[in-house]
């Protein structure tokens, strides 16, 4: 079964998850709150299991296939793949089962199954960064840990009954993951733009490597002013100072200039997102108008939702030997994610409204199932022969 064509690259196996989880947990998550249907009794709280299971599932997947795709093709080392890639695969559905019938299992052996999937691509990692010439990959290492921290934080602040630690657990999963972001962020869209443009005749920057660890210190000193429950002008001023870098970074890489290319105009659209999220962020310390938790939602349904759309659609693309074309309903799709980011914005921002909140769940869950309806057949089948 290894020899299957799912198992011969990480995004194969993790986009097709990710592509059928999201959309399922959050149809399950929006009927139950609209009481179309019951949920099963678990040992968490549905809000705790939704945030849980949307940032350690469904993003995790994401992670799994994108630095297990992207590490090996600009490193140059070999790909996991077969056994390997099936036992990683194993380890995260495990993880799902466990969390959905944690009202069934013992605690500690939900914290095991959930808890080894990212230390164990962590484990697999390291061999594919040990040979790279940049010494950027290595900070791949240090927010996958705090990713894989927080996930463990999680269980033990909810079998201490600590809920206070269950949500700062929660922010700094968050916060990992915002920083995988940036820094993947920062070089797969800047290297895409700048080919297209180059192809075109088109001036492009290069990677400024002082800008580079200037973002990574701006994202780290927000983190930290975030996490630690800093005074207000600290939060707003780290906020906005990595809004700057960002604001800065992104105009160097010249987006606009790809406009007509929807495989780039969603990526750039996702990095505008979290510069969306920063300053809402900045705003929540100002007003009580804006909510605390608006700008994790900017930046996962956004931000994240947006640029990793963009993203799976261009791997499934290029490394299944097919034209970089963004076909048409992936080009309504990137909308639709676009959409939802919007209307889950403006229910957090305006008054209640659960419509709109079931409209921004329903438009995420349809740009997914788009994407596996388009792409899941390459996924699942053979690459073609490369031209």
């Amino acid at each position: 079964m290894t020899r299957h064509p799912v198992w011969s690259s990480g995004f194969r196996p993790f986009f097709l998850a990710a592509a059928v989880y999201g959309p399922l947990l959050l149809i399950a998550w929006s009927g139950a709150r609209a009481g179309w249907w019951g949920w099963p009794q678990v040992a968490l709280p549905l809000p705790l299991l939704h945030a849980h299971e949307l940032l350690f599932g469904f993003a995790a997947a994401l992670v799994c296939g994108v630095l297990l795709t992207a590490l090996p093709s600009w490193t140059g080392a070999g790909e996991v793949r077969g056994r390997p890639l099936a036992a990683l695969a194993i380890l995260w559905l495990a993880g799902r089962i466990a969390m959905h019938g944690a009202g069934w299992l013992p605690a500690p052996l939900v914290l095991l199954l959930d808890g080894a999937l990212l230390p164990a691509l962590a484990v697999l990692l390291f061999a594919t960064i040990g040979g790279a010439r940049r010494r950027l990959f290595w900070w791949t290492l240090p927010p996958l840990a705090a990713f894989a921290a927080a996930n463990v934080l999680f269980h033990v602040a909810q079998m201490r009954g600590a809920a206070g630690d269950v949500q700062w657990a929660l922010r700094l999963g968050v916060h990992a993951l915002a920083f995988l972001f940036t820094l993947y962020g920062g070089l797969f869209i800047p290297a895409f733009t700048r080919r297209w443009l180059q192809e075109r005749g088109q001036p492009a920057a290069a990677i400024w490597l002082p800008l580079e660890y200037a973002t990574a210190v701006a994202m780290l000193a927000f983190a930290g002013a975030d996490l630690a429950a800093a005074p207000s002008g600290w939060i707003v001023a780290a906020a906005l100072g990595a809004a700057g870098i960002h604001v800065w970074r992104q105009a160097r890489w010249r987006g606009w200039r790809a406009r007509s290319e929807p495989l780039l105009w969603s990526i750039h659209l996702g990095y505008l997102w979290l510069i969306v999220a920063l300053g809402l962020r900045a705003l929540a310390e100002l007003t009580p108008a804006v909510p605390r938790e608006a700008w994790i939602h900017a930046f996962t349904i956004g931000a994240y939702g947006m640029l990793k759309i963009g993203l799976m659609t261009r791997v499934a693309l290029r490394h299944t030997g097919r034209p970089l074309v963004a076909p048409r309903p992936m080009q309504f799709a990137f909308m639709l994610m676009f959409t939802a980011a919007l209307l889950r914005l403006l229910y957090a921002l305006g008054p209640p409204a659960e419509g709109v909140l079931l409209a921004a769940a329903g438009l995420w869950a349809a740009a997914l199932l788009t994407y596996l309806a388009v792409h899941g057949p390459m996924l699942w089948r053979p690459s073609r022969p490369r031209g």
